[in-house]
């Protein structure tokens, strides 16, 4: 049984889609909704985000950056609570998941180099989360 819902967030086109469809769920289900995001230090083999920032020092401000992005995300759904950690996206969100959780990933049609070189965060959930995993698929934006 579904006790609560994790909606990861990356502020992309995919993740908006992943959030309205765990708001539906946790008003259909009657149980509390958490979007979470992940601060990830980029590194060679992942891409983030915030390695486009350039200077080190960004990550200093990373949290607070993200935690203003996730209250203007938010807003409409006051029901739900936001969880910003730090670390590899698919882990952080399977450690935070249990038995009785859903977690909801919006999946970007990644080509196969892409998903070679970066792997895929849906694909990591899916295939080792403690839980079951809604994946809301869409199309590739932009």
């Amino acid at each position: 049984m579904v006790k609560k819902i994790l909606v990861g967030l990356d502020f992309s086109e995919h993740s908006r889609r992943a959030l309205s469809k765990a708001v539906a769920w946790g008003r259909t289900l009657g149980v509390p909704v958490t979007a979470v995001h992940v601060v990830e230090l980029p590194s060679v083999a992942s891409y983030s985000m915030y390695a486009s920032m350039g200077d080190p020092s960004w990550f200093h401000d990373a949290k607070p950056k993200a935690g203003l992005l996730m209250d203007t995300w938010l807003a409409p759904y006051a029901e739900v609570q936001p969880l910003i950690l730090t670390g590899a996206p698919a882990e952080e969100l399977m450690g935070a998941a249990d038995k009785e959780t859903l977690i909801v990933l919006g999946q970007v049609g990644h080509s196969a180099l892409e998903h070679l070189l970066f792997g895929s965060t849906a694909a990591k959930v899916v295939r080792h989360a403690p839980c079951d995993v809604l994946v809301v698929r869409t199309e590739a934006v932009g």
